[in-house]
């Protein structure tokens, strides 16, 4: 009996040894847990021997399971939380709760770690693939949320406020243009309004909220980190080329094929050629400028190279393919100028794209654009060409009533006078390239001056010529040869006066105003021959008698002679008043030079002459005017509107 209450008590000692040592590999010292492992192990059997039995087989087919590592901990921790948030349908709080989302990411790092060590298999590997998904998807949350949209009210301010300035300065000249209808030089009926210009020092923009770019990074480090680059940028640049697509479209700059672009009318394409100008610029200099500093902040170097040339090439190749359908498009003088607009901005770019795009991508659109700029200068080579051909081609046949200033003068001198604000391009552009026979000037001593001069100049003077060739042809379309030189000098001053006031007086010298000025006093003495010499031939001697006696004047040739220069004067007066010398000047100096040749001659016949009819009957019918009415109804020469003769101001008595 005692025997075996001994050996139970030994099998109960060796059944709570058992379970202390169970209960330490479990890393537990809990009482209670002790009594009911001792009860579930005495359960077993009541037999020491049995339960002997039953624990030397267990303890010699198993040994006890290892405590788990720090990197098993760590693992599970990570594998809890990636999992919580892959469950999830919102996305971490990176503004509100920044503490969770960077918990996140150094659960992301513990998997980045385990993987990279070749601990966790599968497992792992499964999180990695998860957590890269759902940090892929942050990316895209955090590009959206925190874009800065465009503030083109800014970066437009100064364009805007100068080119209305300009407006407002040149608007008298502008309107002249479209008097101008010959189809041959303006089938499109432009406005010739001024180079798009304005400052091009814009200020560095932000493109993304302060604050966000860090949380951009670190995701991209892990992305990096993990073997998900590719991934990374993808959804990088997905993102960032809509936000620039938007942009251009803010811009004004649309996605068209070149069909597209030459079936648009020239009004609407004229804006679209002025927006293009300024999104060149703020596409380049802002935004593209803007989106590499983003991508060197968010991504490794290498990295952002690609994800820079993959988010931005996009929004070159389309402002390059709108400067393409230009080039090509059909010629038409209006369009030169926003030509030009385009040519000097793209060229104007060309370092900024070499400097934001490198490796093939840089190579490739920068030869694109060099190929695009080329098109660009040959088109507006081109159109210059044709503008030249058209004045002096242009056939229009009407008179223009009153001897104005003809429409094709008001054209073609609005259009030089603002093609010098392009001196610098077009000298560029036009270096060694001649007219036929443009050689020895124009004829009138132009010719040493113009082999001087720059190759704008020397083909402002060309076509110049060819402008005055043209109005000299128009002057012989009046049957009145007197109203041919009015038409002359009006046309020939407006020049001048262009010439003189504008940079284009830099550009063709002061000899060549001179010489034009020179011009218009030959008209204007070829005007009083035409006009005044039968008039005049009224007050001469011949025929009427000499001596001044009674006897020795003929009446009868006295009155025919007087009544022969009224008739005159005042048919002179009806025709001349009509006619129109809008410069104040020249119309001034056009009466004292008929009143020095007229009012003289007048004078002196009435003093030879007069008192041979003051006492007989009808004098006042033949003796109408005073020399001072004659010279009051001068007054009212080349102002336009047809005049009447008033009733002589004094009247002889009969």
């Amino acid at each position: 009996m005692a025997a075996a209450a001994a050996t139970a008590v030994d099998g109960d000692e060796r059944v709570m040894a058992a379970a202390q040592q169970i209960l330490m590999s479990l890393g537990t010292s809990d009482e209670t847990m002790k009594k009911d492992m001792l009860f579930i192990l005495k359960s077993l059997g009541t037999s020491s021997s049995s339960a002997d039995d039953r624990f030397s087989s267990i303890s010699t087919s198993s040994d006890p399971p290892p405590a788990p590592s720090d990197a098993d901990l760590r693992l599970d921790a990570a594998a809890n939380l990636i999992l919580r948030w892959d469950s999830s349908p919102g996305s971490l709080p990176w503004d509100d709760s920044p503490d969770e989302a960077s918990a996140y990411l150094s659960a992301v790092d513990d998997v980045i770690s385990a993987v990279e060590d070749g601990f966790g298999g599968d497992r792992a590997e499964s999180l990695l693939q998860q957590a890269m998904q759902r940090l892929e998807d942050e990316l895209r949350h955090l590009l959206v949320r925190n874009t800065v949209p465009l503030d083109i009210d800014r970066l437009y301010g100064s364009i805007r406020r100068l080119s209305l300035s300009f407006a407002a300065s040149t608007a008298d000249d502008i309107s002249t243009v479209d008097d101008f209808e010959s189809s041959s030089i303006d089938d499109g009926r432009s406005t010739l309004d001024h180079r798009v210009s304005g400052s091009d020092d814009f200020s560095a923009v932000d493109l993304m909220l302060p604050g966000s770019v860090d949380d951009l990074q670190a995701i991209a480090d892990r992305m990096i980190r993990a073997g998900y680059g590719m991934e990374c940028l993808q959804a990088y640049a997905s993102v960032r080329r809509g936000v620039i697509d938007e942009s251009l479209q803010v811009l004004g700059v649309d996605r068209l094929s070149i069909e597209e672009v030459q079936r648009i009318e020239w009004r609407s394409l004229d804006e679209r050629m002025k927006k293009w100008v300024r999104a060149v610029k703020v596409s380049v200099r802002v935004l593209l400028a803007g989106e590499r500093r983003l991508c060197d902040l968010v991504f490794a170097d290498a990295d952002s190279e690609a994800c820079f040339a993959e988010t931005a090439k996009g929004c070159v190749i389309q402002l390059l393919n709108f400067g393409e359908a230009v080039s090509v498009g059909r010629r038409s003088s209006e369009k030169l100028f926003r030509i030009l607009d385009m040519y000097d901005a793209l060229n104007d770019v060309l370092g900024d794209l070499q400097g934001l795009f490198l490796g093939e991508t840089g190579d490739f659109l920068l030869e694109e654009a060099e190929k695009i700029l080329e098109g660009l200068g040959d088109a507006a080579r081109g159109t210059f060409a044709e503008f030249e051909s058209a004045v002096k081609n242009e056939t229009s046949r009407k008179p223009i009533q009153g001897g104005e200033i003809h429409p094709l003068s008001r054209y073609v001198m609005n259009y030089v006078k603002l093609l010098v604000d392009y001196s610098d391009s077009l000298n560029q552009l036009l270096e060694d390239q001649r007219l036929d026979g443009d050689n020895s000037g124009d004829g009138d001593g132009d010719g040493d001056e113009n082999a001087q001069c720059t190759p704008l100049g020397r083909r402002l003077l060309s076509l110049i010529s060819y402008l005055e060739t043209n109005l000299d042809e128009k002057s012989k379309l009046y049957e009145d040869a007197a109203m041919g030189y009015i038409f002359l000098m009006n046309n020939v001053l407006y020049i001048v006066k262009k010439v003189k006031d504008s940079d284009l007086r830099t550009v063709l010298g002061d000899h060549w105003v001179r010489t034009r000025r020179g011009q218009v006093r030959q008209y204007a003495t070829a005007y009083l021959r035409a006009s005044w010499t039968k008039v005049l031939s009224y007050l001469k001697d011949e025929g009427i008698g000499s001596g001044g006696s009674s006897s020795s004047v003929s009446k009868v040739a006295l009155k025919e002679r007087f009544k022969s220069f009224n008739a005159g004067f005042e048919e002179v007066y009806r025709i001349q008043t009509a006619w129109k010398v809008p410069d104040e000047q020249l119309r001034e100096e056009l009466r004292i030079s008929i009143s020095e040749k007229v009012i003289p001659a007048y004078r002196s016949f009435l003093g030879r002459f007069g008192s041979h009819l003051e006492g007989g009957r009808h004098a006042g019918k033949y003796i109408k005017y005073t020399p001072d009415d004659l010279e009051n109804h001068l007054s009212d020469l080349f102002e336009g509107s047809p005049g009447l003769m008033n009733h002589p101001r004094r009247k002889l008595s009969s």
